[in-house]
């Protein structure tokens, strides 16, 4: 529709005075995905508004504002052939984004815990013709070693740590971004930038605060957490 084009166009114009938006492939890759095919009927006329909303699930899943995308994927530095792994699948629209941002000759998988929140990120990818993901139904915080190594890793839910089987799948060089520290805390997590270079020596960097629902799984919250 035309007037969710628009919305889309100010909302890219909006993220670029802002400072959230920063390349041209992130323009390019959120002017293509239509958000308003990710989101829940009830919120179908907010898709472009800054805030999160319910997707179908538990209760606890939401689909991210949309300035927390290019926060995510800006520093992974996403281009054209990267292999790319998604835990926490929500809506699909990130997995979308992230697939625009490698292109035909890269992959994103994309891994969702919640079988209602999974059927919904299929339906959703398939209704926009996103049918490469390799959208994946189990525990994200194992990872998925079938398609690894991977040249970035995005999680989004908040981890007691950085899952271990996470950070043996990224590449070297590879980059891994997630939300660190309490899942319900007032002071919310901190957005850590885990960043592997050739040799596989670790290095991270808190890039903010940010506040996001809890990983589940056999490495987050109620699992076994292991450094």
């Amino acid at each position: 529709m035309a007037e969710f084009s628009e919305r889309r166009e100010q909302m890219v114009q909006r993220y670029l005075r802002a400072g959230y938006i920063k390349s041209d492939s992130m323009v390019e890759a959120v002017r293509r995905v239509p958000r308003e095919e990710f989101m829940d009927s009830a919120y179908v006329d907010y898709a472009y508004a800054d805030q999160p909303f319910p997707i179908p699930g538990d209760g606890k899943q939401t689909i991210s504002a949309p300035y927390m995308y290019p926060i995510f994927y800006e520093p992974l530095n996403l281009i054209e052939g990267n292999r790319v792994l998604e835990v926490g699948a929500g809506s699909g629209y990130g997995a979308a984004l992230a697939r625009e941002l490698v292109g035909s000759t890269g992959l994103v998988v994309s891994i969702e815990i919640n079988e209602t929140t999974f059927g919904f990120a299929r339906e959703n990818l398939d209704g926009t013709g996103y049918r490469d993901v390799v959208l994946v139904h189990g525990d994200g915080s194992l990872g998925y070693p079938e398609e690894a190594p991977y040249d970035a890793i995005c999680v989004t839910a908040a981890c007691p740590v950085i899952p271990r089987p996470l950070i043996e799948q990224l590449g070297a060089p590879g980059k891994l971004m997630a939300p660190v520290g309490g899942s319900y805390s007032i002071y919310g997590q901190d957005l850590v930038l885990l960043e592997k270079d050739a040799d596989g020596e670790i290095g991270e960097q808190i890039l903010m605060k940010v506040s996001y629902v809890p990983l589940t799984g056999e490495y987050g919250y109620g699992g076994r957490p292991r450094g």
